[in-house]
């Protein structure tokens, strides 16, 4: 990094005080990635979710949920039954990040046989 960039305002790379980091700490692993995905879909029952994302584990689900519920990214609805019925549905500040988001995708999409590639070629060399 530029010295010009680290002394602008706003920007800092300290971890204590690095809003970008703070922010991508809670959303930048794979389960929070594929749940909000899974969520811009439609509004789904854990067990969905676990349909639909079926390598993540029971406990790395709810941890995740909980995570995004925490963040104000997701809703948590409990519908009064028996047994109770719960919901999960992206809120409008989660539905903000997934776009934000799915522009990495299409990105990942478009270069994934150059990036294949580049790995195969870097495997090969040791």
């Amino acid at each position: 990094m530029t010295e010009q960039a680290a002394e602008t305002p706003g920007i800092s790379l300290d971890p204590s005080t690095c809003p970008v980091r703070h922010v991508l700490d809670g959303v930048s692993d794979k389960w929070s990635i594929l749940v909000l995905a899974a969520l811009h879909m439609s509004q789904c029952r854990f067990s969905e979710l676990r349909r639909l994302i079926p390598d993540v584990s029971q406990k790395m689900l709810t941890q995740t949920l909980r995570k995004l519920e925490r963040d104000g990214l997701i809703d948590r609805i409990v519908t009064p039954s028996s047994p109770p019925r719960v919901d999960y549905r992206l809120r409008p500040l989660g539905q903000t990040l997934f776009l934000r988001m799915s522009s990495l995708a299409t990105w990942a999409i478009e270069n994934r046989a150059e990036i294949d590639a580049a790995r195969l070629a870097f495997d090969a060399r040791d």
